[in-house]
């Protein structure tokens, strides 16, 4: 944890005695307080007296660490993933375990649209054009106007449901596709559900918002991309392997699609967890810049790449750290919350 965690978490936990561990595990070099400053007793330092255990992703709880914390009753994991504890080894300790469910919906919808905008009046160019050349000429910046276009949202679920509302700020549009349909949703803005052939032969613009799974891979391929109205944009801030790169590049080239705005590569594999990133990198950030180095997207001048950024805002950190804390304030008065099964 960084100092300014450290001390957001004393102040909202008020009263409870709290020790804040290094990455190894071992408690922190400095003196350990209790949340109104006085320094712990001896005998509470360490891991033996802890009852409420905050982790993060690169922290595991494995039945080998809850032999080292013997009276511990709760784990809440500061990430939505929690594959790194042992749900089956709490389980049979009787310990309990919460996760952050989410964090970041408008998050991600907002840069997904900071994309989208960026592409629809060409930004990055006039920018570049007026860095570079020098030049304040408005030739080949003309761009178009949201308002009455129409959206396709791919996925509605919490990201996916904060890009159409933001959709419908603008005056847009909605058709969107789920495998399960959410009418509650569509009745609130006004939007329709249709197959995924039919999103993308009427959508101007197609934001995906679904996970990676083998039933997602190349959902956008070259069998279904030539559906797409022509000239129209795609944006991806959710997994590279939504997207056959090839086909990609095909339909960017021939003019099927007018451009592209991503924040996430197909080269980056797997990533579970944007909330890895943080504590250990990105896993292939070294593949990654061979592979940018030659990636021919890199050189359209109608395609945005991002870092896989996101989900990155002082905001959004602030939330998990903030449903940590509700976690931890449930588990104390009884009334358990963001319970993983």
């Amino acid at each position: 944890m960084q100092e300014w965690e450290r001390e957001y978490v004393r102040s909202k936990l008020a009263g409870q005695d709290l020790v804040f561990f290094d990455e190894g595990g071992n408690p922190n070099p400095h003196p350990p307080l209790s949340a109104s400053g006085r320094p712990l007793p001896k005998g509470e330092v360490g891991a033996s007296g802890i009852e409420i255990l905050s982790n993060f992703i690169n922290y595991p709880v494995t039945a080998e660490t809850l032999k080292e914390f013997p009276k511990l009753k709760y784990v809440t994991t500061r990430s939505t993933g929690y594959d790194h504890i042992d749900l089956k080894a709490c389980a049979e300790r009787g310990v309990a375990v919460s996760n952050v469910p989410t964090y970041g919906e408008n998050t991600v919808a907002e840069f997904a649209f900071a994309l989208l905008l960026s592409l629809s009046r060409k930004i990055f160019p006039a920018v570049k054009r007026v860095r570079e050349q020098g030049l304040f000429a408005t030739d080949e910046l003309q761009g178009f106007d949201l308002q009455n276009k129409t959206l396709g949202v791919v996925g509605t679920g919490h990201i996916g449901a904060y890009a159409i509302k933001i959709a419908k700020g603008f005056g847009m549009n909605v058709v969107a596709f789920d495998p399960h349909p959410n009418p509650k949703l569509s009745a609130q803005f006004g939007f329709s559900y249709a197959s995924l052939e039919e999103l993308l032969k009427q959508s101007d613009i197609v934001t995906l918002h679904v996970p990676y799974m083998p039933a997602t891979h190349h959902l956008i391929n070259s069998k279904n991309i030539g559906l797409c109205k022509k000239g129209a944009l795609i944006i991806n801030t959710a997994r590279g392997g939504l997207i056959d790169t090839s086909a990609l590049i095909s339909a960017l080239k021939s003019g099927q699609l007018a451009g592209a705005g991503l924040d996430v590569l197909e080269e980056e594999g797997f990533v579970k967890d944007e909330v890895h990133m943080l504590a250990l990198g990105h896993p292939n950030e070294d593949q990654l810049k061979t592979v940018l180095a030659d990636h021919e997207l890199m050189y359209m001048d109608n395609v945005l790449i991002t870092p896989h950024n996101a989900f990155n805002t002082k905001e959004a950190l602030q939330r998990i750290l903030d449903t940590t804390i509700m976690n931890i304030q449930g588990f104390i008065k009884e009334k358990s919350i963001n319970l993983v099964k």
